[in-house]
């Protein structure tokens, strides 16, 4: 199981239960049966598919494993809305999450509501064990938190009339971002991964290890839409001398030209976000790029991408921000213009891609049962992104956080920060 941190009493982790079960309602009180049901690639899952599967995650882990003579809420739910636990029997296929027209969203929100009031009311006769399960049960809540909105603004980008799931307010003028500067990481021997003092943190995060860094250093603020314009414009997706022969392989057989969801019109370049097709802000952070873009815009820019090694340990006394769900980030955002003698931006802005692939710690094992399919299982073939987006969660990143995808997805909000040797 993954290393949990409980929060000091029941009624501190029943405030937390409701404030994350909550967040997820306020997230997804805007959509339409309809909007909640479509799914828009296999990738992707409905929405209403994300909201049943949470509940489903504590029902059977917390309820039905932990209090005395619980029923299920519907019995046909079990095979609906397991994700990826073979220890939990078979499931409905991923791809096809979105013929699921039936049950409807309303009779997802109750099903939600009848696990919410089972939990709570359990609370205080639950064994510690249970509570542990609650404390990972909420962050796996939170993830499908950031899902639910990359999710939907996939779908919504499908759609020809490029509608918004929330409005923004009016952006305010940021001057453009001078030249990179360059902040020297440590080297020799440091240590990354999470320790277990902190709080929590998933299993993949661990243990804490000594690994050896060469001399190098990384830019002090991610790469910018206007940078990766000046890439576009040079012929870069073009060019198969800076691309991997995958990536290369991969930006002909999609025909890839730029960033996901730009389109280049008479005015110039505009972008899909959250608040629907919007002018790409040059001062921003370049977003939605797969690691093979990640990988060839650092070849033709004479570097390459951040080891994971060196990232954490540039960002371990770097204190997290991030979650600006509700407040109107609906993509990240520009920041005021500095004197480039400090790393910015490592959190909360963009997943950033490392070139390096998410693959066990030494010493890592995973839990027996069904919780330890969590994470370890899937550790081939993906690579490590670090510092969580404009859709991550309040108090969901930290320096240690391996977050992973493929080489080509670029749906979630991914961007890239260089680095170099010295």
């Amino acid at each position: 199981m993954a290393k949990i941190w409980i929060q000091p009493g029941q009624d501190d982790l029943a405030s937390r239960y409701r404030a994350v079960r909550g967040l997820t309602e306020a997230l997804t009180a805007p959509l339409s049966d309809a909007d909640a049901t479509v799914q828009s690639m296999p990738d992707a899952s409905p929405a209403k598919w994300h909201l049943a599967h949470v509940s489903w995650f504590f029902e059977t882990f917390v309820l039905r494993d932990h209090v005395s003579g619980y029923r299920a809420f519907d019995d046909r739910y079990a095979y609906l809305f397991n994700s990826y636990y073979e220890a939990e029997g078979p499931r409905h296929a991923r791809p096809m999450r979105g013929m699921l027209t039936r049950p409807s969203l309303a009779e997802i929100r109750a099903y939600r509501a009848h696990v919410d009031n089972m939990l709570l009311a359990a609370l205080p006769s639950l064994p510690e064990g249970a509570y542990e399960l609650i404390t990972l049960g909420l962050h796996h809540e939170q993830q499908h938190q950031e899902l639910l909105l990359t999710d939907l603004l996939h779908l919504f980008s499908q759609n020809p009339i490029a509608p918004a799931l929330f409005t923004a307010p009016a952006p305010t003028p940021v001057p453009i971002p001078g030249p990179l500067h360059w902040i020297e990481g440590r080297e020799g021997l440091v240590e990354i991964g999470d320790d277990g003092k902190a709080g929590f943190a998933f299993d993949c995060e661990g243990p804490r290890h000594k690994t050896f860094l060469r001399p190098h250093a990384l830019a002090h603020r991610p790469v910018t839409n206007g940078e990766w314009i000046g890439f576009i414009e040079d012929g870069g997706y073009r060019q198969a001398a800076h691309w991997l022969s995958d990536g290369w392989t991969w930006v002909q057989a999609e025909a890839v030209e730029a960033p996901l969801y730009w389109q280049r019109t008479e005015q110039g370049w505009t972008r899909f976000s959250l608040d629907g097709r919007q002018p790409v802000n040059p001062a921003a952070p370049v977003t939605h790029i797969s690691l093979y873009e990640a990988d060839a815009y650092a070849n033709w820019a004479g570097a390459r991408l951040p080891t994971e090694a060196e990232w954490e340990s540039a960002a371990q006394n770097i204190a997290p921000t991030s979650g600006e769900q509700l407040d109107g980030a609906t993509c990240p955002r520009p920041r005021a213009a500095d004197d480039g003698t400090a790393l910015t931006q490592m959190f909360g802005d963009v997943w950033e891609w490392t070139g390096s692939a998410y693959r066990p710690y030494p010493g890592f094992r995973s839990a027996t049962g069904a919780v330890g399919e969590y994470n370890g299982k899937f550790m081939s073939g993906q690579f490590v992104l670090k510092g969580g987006s404009c859709a991550t969660p309040r108090g969901h990143v930290r320096a240690s956080y391996r977050n992973f995808f493929h080489p080509h997805q670029r749906w979630q909000f991914t961007g890239l920060r260089l680095a170099k040797d010295l």
